[in-house]
């Protein structure tokens, strides 16, 4: 099967049918590559999104915001760490959204807006299944009734929008990992001196409230992706990071991530300008500001 035709499948569409419990989180889409063979697609696919980097920045007209959100231990840090490995770390910002701070809470919601590592999503989820996170925005109480995650999921909508029309390409991954998959990678953690530090009191308490979080997801998935066909920014593509199959999905997004792809420019103006200066530098004395006739163009 080809990768294009997998994007395809895990590609939110149709958001109005959208059931997370309709999604196996372990499936492949009948992939059968093994670790090896995953790490050389991983390797090749970090060497495209380095020259694509090069690309975007040559154009110097648009940006990119790849949106990870998931529930703990899903592998968001994985997909960073790995896909991201060959990128120059100039042009990359990562914004991982923790608890907010005293100053952002004064703010309203989309205030701390690269990668994130969670995102403003959070306000539509962890604050939607915690009330007490709510209360502690202190909003004036006319205000927070049945409709708030709605209208807020229609605000996220418009700064989205906002986004694309001011040239940044949204790219929104959801890392579909299952209750019983968490529970194991929280073991591990415990397990792994390294990895304790990741695990908190509040992470396994959180797990009581995992049906609740369900239905968070589902109904911002359904209200924030794009209808195929609509010419509006951020479908969601939902990625499976079930067992141990954290290769075969690092390889996914970052395949996803090479397909919005800009190139270097082309336009005539750039190229005139791209003659001047290697007139210039082949005939120093030449201070025209025209590009000379004949002189073959830097492509």
């Amino acid at each position: 099967m080809k990768l294009d035709s997998i994007a395809k499948r895990f590609r939110i569409d149709k958001p109005d049918k959208f059931r997370l419990s309709d999604h196996d989180p372990a499936e492949c889409c009948g992939l059968t590559i093994d670790k090896s063979d995953a790490k050389t697609m991983l390797a090749q696919g970090i060497e495209r999104l380095s020259a694509l980097q090069e690309r975007l920045y040559a154009d110097g007209r648009w940006s990119v915001l790849i949106v990870l959100q998931a529930m703990d231990a899903a592998g968001k840090d994985g997909v960073i760490k790995h896909v991201l490995s060959g990128i120059n770390p100039q042009g990359v910002e990562v914004n991982s959204f923790k608890q907010p701070s005293e100053e952002e809470l004064a703010h309203d919601f989309l205030w701390r807006i690269g990668i994130f590592n969670r995102s403003h999503y959070e306000e539509v989820l962890t604050v939607r299944v915690h009330p007490e996170y709510l209360a502690r925005q202190e909003l004036p109480k006319v205000l927070v009734g049945n409709d708030i995650w709605r209208q807020r999921c229609k605000d996220i909508r418009a700064f989205e929008r906002h986004l694309a029309r001011n040239g940044t390409l949204i790219l929104k991954f959801f890392l579909n990992v299952s209750r019983d998959e968490q529970r194991k990678r929280f073991l591990e953690r415990i397990d792994e001196p390294a990895k304790r530090w990741k695990l908190s009191m509040g992470d396994i308490a959180d797990r009581k409230l995992w049906p609740k979080y369900m239905i968070a997801y589902d109904e911002a998935i359904r209200q924030t992706s794009r209808p195929a066909g609509q010419k509006r920014p951020g479908s969601w593509c939902r990625l499976i990071t079930n067992g141990s199959r954290g290769w075969w999905w690092r390889g996914r997004s970052c395949r996803r991530w090479n397909r919005s792809s800009s190139n270097f420019p082309r336009s005539e103006a750039r190229r005139a300008r791209n003659c001047t200066k290697r007139a210039r530098l082949c005939w120093p004395n030449v201070l025209a500001a025209e590009p000379l006739r004949g002189c073959r163009p830097i492509r």
